[in-house]
C-alpha cells in the first residue's frame, strides 16, 4: 500500500513495534526499499505491548525469542530508532506513540540539532487519549504536532487492547498522581 499511495507523502503507515530486537535492521531494510523504489515510508513508532506473552509462546512452539531481553533494551532501540528515523526524514513520516517523557524530549532534542521545524508535517507525537495527557499538552503548546488516538471498535476486542496498554504502561503508574496534580493546576490556572 506505502508504494501504490505514498508517492508524494506518506499516507499509510505501518507500525514499528521495538519490543522486538529485530526491528533495528528491520528500519534499516524498510528504508533502503523506499529509497530503491521512491515512495514515502510511514512509521507508527511504538514499544509494544506483548513482551511476556511472545517470550512464552516462542518457548511453548520451540523457536527463539524475538523480544528483547529487558525494557531498557526496548529503550535503546525506541531511541536509536528515533535517530535513524530523524536523519532519514527525507523519505519518511514520523508517529513516535509513546508515554514516555523521555522519549518526547530525545525526539524534540533531535529536531532541534537537525534543523527540522517543531511543525514539520512529517513528524508527530501520539499518545492514548487520557494517557499522559500532560506530554501531549505540553507538546502542543510548544507547537509540535501531536495526535490523540481513540481505539474504536466493539467492546469485546477494545477492552482487551486498553488493558494490554495499561499493562504496558506500568511505568506510567507511577505518574498518575503528578499528573493527577498537573490537571488540577492548570484547572485551576484556567480559572483565574
Amino acid at each position: 500500500m506505502m508504494r501504490k499511495y505514498n508517492k508524494e507523502r506518506a499516507i499509510v503507515f505501518n507500525t514499528l513495534q521495538m519490543y522486538r530486537h529485530d526491528r533495528i535492521d528491520y528500519l534499516e531494510q524498510e528504508i533502503s526499499i523506499a529509497r530503491k523504489e521512491g515512495f514515502h515510508y510511514g512509521i507508527k513508532l511504538v514499544r509494544g505491548a506483548y513482551m511476556e506473552k511472545e517470550r512464552e509462546r516462542a518457548k511453548q512452539k520451540g523457536y527463539p525469542s524475538p523480544i528483547q531481553p529487558d525494557k531498557k533494551a526496548c529503550d535503546t532501540d525506541f531511541d536509536k530508532a528515533l535517530e535513524i528515523i530523524v536523519k532519514n526524514i527525507d523519505c519518511l513520516a514520523l508517529c513516535a506513540g509513546s508515554h514516555n517523557e523521555q522519549s518526547a524530549l530525545a525526539l524534540i532534542d533531535l529536531l532541534e540539532k537537525n534543523g527540522i521545524a517543531k511543525n514539520d508535517s512529517r513528524i508527530y507525537f501520539a499518545q492514548l487519549l487520557g494517557m499522559s495527557d500532560h506530554i501531549s499538552y505540553n507538546l502542543s503548546h510548544g507547537g509540535y504536532n501531536v495526535a490523540k488516538y481513540v481505539p474504536y471498535g466493539p467492546i469485546k476486542e477494545v477492552m482487551p487492547y486498553l488493558l494490554r496498554r495499561a499493562d504496558e504502561n506500568t511505568s506510567v503508574a507511577g505518574q498518575t498522581s503528578r499528573e493527577l496534580s498537573l490537571i488540577m493546576k492548570e484547572r485551576n490556572r484556567r480559572a483565574t
